[in-house]
C-alpha cells in the first residue's frame, strides 16, 4: 500500500510545528500538536487541552495515516512518492473533504505531470479568507516537491553499466 514517507511526514511536521497547548489557529479553529484538530476517536481538540510531545507524536502518526489512506483512496492516477506526499500535505492541511473537490486533484487524475497543478497548489493561500504568506510559502513548496524527481536519471546509470561490462570483459 502506497503510504507518506517519512520525508513527507516531516515537512508536514515543519509546516505546523509543535504545539503541545491547545491553541487557536488562524481560522480560529482549537488545534493541539502538529496541526491536530481533533483526536484519534473524532473528538474536537478544546481549549485547556495539554499533550506531551510523546503524545503528540503518537496523534500526529495516526491522523497522517488517516489522510493517507483517505487521499489513497482518491486517486486514480499512477504518482511517484514526492507526489504523494506533497498531495497528503496538502489534504492535512486543508481536510480531505476540500481536497476530494479541489482542482489538484481533478487535474492530477486527468495527469499528475500537468504543470498548472502548481497553480492550483496555491490557489489554497487563504485562512479565515485571507491571504497568508505562510500558505503562500507551504503551498509554493508541496508545489515544488510535488515536480521534484525521486527516481536515479536513467543516463547515469546506463553509462555506469556500460563502463561495469567494459571492466568485466577486460
Amino acid at each position: 500500500m502506497f503510504t507518506i514517507s517519512e520525508k513527507g511526514k516531516q515537512a508536514i511536521k515543519r509546516h505546523e510545528a509543535l504545539r503541545l497547548k491547545a491553541y487557536k489557529d488562524t481560522s480560529g479553529v482549537w488545534t493541539i500538536g502538529y496541526g491536530n484538530t481533533f483526536y484519534e476517536d473524532g473528538t474536537k481538540v478544546k481549549q485547556g487541552d495539554v499533550i506531551t510531545a510523546d503524545r503528540a507524536n503518537k496523534l500526529f502518526e495516526n491522523i497522517v495515516g488517516k489522510f493517507s489512506a483517505n487521499v489513497l483512496k482518491l486517486i486514480s492516477q499512477r504518482l511517484t512518492q514526492n507526489q504523494f506526499d506533497s498531495i497528503v500535505s496538502l489534504a492535512y492541511n486543508i481536510g480531505v473533504n476540500n481536497f476530494k473537490t479541489s482542482t489538484v486533484l481533478k487535474k492530477i487524475n486527468i495527469n499528475p505531470a500537468d504543470r498548472s497543478i502548481t497553480d492550483s497548489f496555491v490557489v489554497w493561500n487563504k485562512s479565515a479568507g485571507k491571504v497568508s504568506q505562510g500558505l503562500i510559502n507551504r503551498r509554493k513548496a508541496e508545489a515544488a516537491n510535488y515536480f521534484k524527481a525521486t527516481a536515479i536519471p536513467i543516463v547515469p546509470l546506463l553509462v555506469f553499466a556500460a563502463i561495469g561490462f567494459f571492466f568485466l570483459t577486460k
